[in-house]
């Protein structure tokens, strides 16, 4: 079986669950408690596709806000982004637009995935339908619950398939 490393950035707004969704992923578990990531914090999952065996190097980057924005040295390597919105928070969108602009200019076409986090709180979501246009496509977009754990395995292996599909492109 091939290995091969690939640093993924998880990036979005402050408070949107980037955290959460890193540590269900590779830990499995959910933690009510709200933990400030400063700088960024890295984990380690490998992701089994294809007869290969993927280490994802997901690097947890700090959520952005009126006071804090992304440094592009984060950015630097990355094979992958998985953006991160709050379900709840149509202002997260916004943020999340201006982090996009910043990944479009900064590593160009990436594969990228918006992940619409807190979906177990569907009754609370304050994001309608056409909020994404001219942002993303549909089809790169998942909602995911850190929570309950809904669609967060899909969406880092839907990135893991984007980015070796990128790989292949490539050679």
């Amino acid at each position: 079986m091939s290995k091969i490393s690939k640093k993924v950035c998880m990036l979005g707004p402050f408070a949107v669950g980037k955290t959460s969704l890193v540590r269900r992923f590779v830990e499995s578990i959910f933690s009510d408690k709200y933990h400030t990531t400063i700088g960024v914090k890295i984990s380690k999952r490998v992701v089994n596709l294809h007869d290969m065996e993927i280490l994802n190097m997901i690097w947890d980057v700090e959520g952005t806000d009126d006071f804090t924005s992304l440094k592009p040295s984060h950015l630097r390597g990355a094979a992958g982004i998985l953006l991160v919105v709050d379900g709840t928070r149509p202002k997260s969108v916004e943020g999340a637009k201006e982090l996009k602009l910043m990944i479009d200019e900064h590593l160009g076409k990436v594969p990228l995935l918006l992940l619409v986090n807190k979906c177990d709180l569907r009754d609370e979501w304050k994001i309608q339908g056409g909020q994404f246009d001219n942002f993303i496509d549909d089809d790169n977009v998942i909602h995911t619950s850190a929570k309950t754990g809904e669609n967060v395995e899909s969406a880092f292996t839907r990135l893991n398939l984007k980015m070796m599909d990128a790989k292949a492109q490539e050679e």
